[in-house]
């Protein structure tokens, strides 16, 4: 049986450029980069290159940078790897979702450094449902359908509910006097 290491432990791991490290981490959290990768990139060969990538990554950024939260951080790597290898080749899932998003978000060239802040303050007010969908629809890229089926609504509901959140997201950034 294999050895399941702490956060902590594979954070160490990388940080002594100990080649387990990367056996470690595959071993307790390739299945969740996987599902990130696969969600965003819908083919197999092209998520596990994301995957491996995203191994790649963390062993040349932690050593400088430990992270305080692996699994975040990695889900964030994978995240980030697969939105880019998706850019490389378009993907119609995942298209949908940004032209779904593009309403109610502001320029992307624009520098807007309090954005991430604003956008998280906003998730916290909302109720615990219409945050979940919101998060697995625009963050996870789940298909509307399969929220629908996980909170037991119908497809109508959950897309009626993301275009009220939607329209409090657009609300709340000129609020704050972001140009969307």
């Amino acid at each position: 049986m294999a050895t399941q290491y702490t956060d902590t432990d594979i954070i160490t791991l990388f940080i002594q450029r100990n080649q387990l490290a990367v056996h470690a981490v595959a071993v307790k959290y390739e299945k969740k980069c996987m599902g990130i990768a696969m969600r965003i990139l819908k083919n197999t060969a092209d998520a596990e290159e994301c995957v491996n990538d995203t191994w790649l990554k963390v062993w040349q950024n932690i050593p400088q940078n430990p992270p305080k939260n692996l699994s975040a951080y990695l889900c964030r790597i994978t995240r980030n790897l697969a939105i880019n290898a998706y850019n490389k080749r378009k993907n119609s899932a995942f298209d949908l979702t940004l032209d779904e998003l593009a309403e109610c978000l502001p320029d992307p060239d624009a520098n807007y450094d309090q954005l991430p802040n604003i956008l998280n303050a906003f998730l916290e007010t909302l109720p615990a449902l219409d945050r979940k969908l919101f998060m697995g629809r625009y963050w996870h890229t789940y298909p509307v359908k399969k929220l629908a089926k996980a909170y037991g609504m119908t497809p109508n509901a959950v897309s009626l509910r993301l275009l009220r959140t939607r329209e409090k997201l657009r609300e709340e950034l000129q609020r704050k006097g972001i140009s969307i």
